[in-house]
């Protein structure tokens, strides 16, 4: 099937005692066990599983062209995951510019556990000259957040297989309809499901998806649930029912986007503008080999600095201030101030998840703060 199929019907499944045509959202935490102690419906326990769990990690690991699916309370629960699932003593290479959340989880929660560098991504020799021997993962994002850098999915997944390293790529930014990172070559895919998967900015989520089911896999699949950071129910109904309408959004996110990256790259009080689709990204050649289409998010560099940047997110009247990504709506954010002494975020960079209003509503609004 179609990805637009699948984001339709992967993830539900018909009632058969009332026929309805949406799943049910089953808000039971524990289940009947039958005479021979076994569970007859197959479920025991909502932190172990539950039905609406299961129809959102199969349409996601459908959409991504996996073998499974682990969701999770959050991106960042998503992510750890993975971290929790490594021996003591292993070393991961991460971007230099990767998702503060997650790079403050290795520096603060798995400091003397895990050691780990951070680099740049844009130039694969970066990465092989920083294997060790007891480098077990390469954790990559791209398009990455907020400098909409890119790196080479399929170069990294053939530098890992050469030296046994498990490679996982965060897929937020892109989604599976603009990029499939296990096709090429990726080990497992991470999202944040609170961001476009979803799409209305009411649930937060995330989801790892596996190439294959390995011992990793059984590890990931143990802190999932000895863990706990398992979605609610109606937190993964909402999600399941955010992916229908995933394809068509995300049509309308790139065709925005694109149009709002044009107009900025030529507005005089733009210094630049950071979008894969546009042909002056340093990596645009990357991005149309290993990309579907372009995405939904982009960043700017305002002239004037840091304070010219404040003053142009505090005069928009459509675009919302806010932080987060991926909704209906379209919002900014002066990502400096989100991330910390140690970011690389330059002062005036203002950070755009380009929603679905009209275009000229967008363009006009952007125009009259410039």
């Amino acid at each position: 099937m179609k990805i637009e199929t699948l984001a339709i019907h992967a993830g539900n499944k018909t009632d058969e005692k009332t026929g309805a045509v949406v799943q049910p959202i089953t808000l039971s935490t524990t289940f009947l066990r039958g005479h021979d102690g076994g569970y007859p419906g197959g479920y025991m326990y909502s932190r172990a599983e539950n039905p609406n769990r299961e129809a959102l990690e199969n349409v996601l690991a459908k959409l991504e062209g996996g073998a499974d699916a682990c969701a999770f309370s959050s991106g960042n629960a998503a992510g750890m995951s993975v971290f929790q699932a490594m021996e003591p003593g292993s070393h991961i290479i991460c971007p230099d510019d990767m998702y503060h959340g997650l790079r403050n989880q290795l520096k603060l929660l798995f400091k003397g556990i895990l050691t780990f560098d951070f680099i740049d991504f844009t130039h694969l020799e970066n990465i092989l000259n920083c294997i060790k021997r007891e480098t077990k993962l390469i954790w990559a994002e791209s398009p990455s957040n907020p400098a909409m850098k890119l790196c080479d999915i399929a170069g990294i997944a053939h530098l890992a297989r050469e030296h046994d390293i498990t490679f996982a790529v965060d897929n937020t930014f892109a989604t599976p309809l603009c990029q499939q990172p296990l096709a090429l070559g990726a080990d497992l895919v991470m999202h944040s499901t609170t961001k476009f998967i979803n799409g209305h900015s009411d649930v937060s989520g995330g989801a790892l998806i596996t190439k294959e089911k390995n011992e990793l896999w059984e590890k990931i699949r143990t802190v999932q649930g000895f863990g706990g950071a398992v979605p609610a129910p109606f937190d993964c109904y909402l999600i399941t029912r955010g992916i229908k309408t995933l394809p068509y959004r995300m049509r309308g996110h790139v065709q925005n986007a694109t149009a709002l990256a044009n107009y900025l790259e030529k507005h005089p009080g733009v210094e630049a503008v950071y979008y894969p689709g546009l042909a002056s990204h340093p990596q645009h050649e990357l991005a149309k080999k290993q990309m579907i289409s372009f995405g939904g998010m982009l960043s700017f560099l305002v002239k004037g600095g840091e304070e010219k940047a404040h003053a142009l997110v505090n005069s928009l009247k459509i675009f919302t201030q806010a932080t987060s990504l991926g909704g209906v709506e379209s919002l900014i954010e002066h990502r400096y101030s989100v991330e910390g002494p140690d970011t690389q975020t330059p002062k005036n960079l203002l950070r755009v998840s380009v929603g679905l209003e009209h275009i000229d509503d967008l363009i006009a609004d952007l125009e009259a703060a410039l």
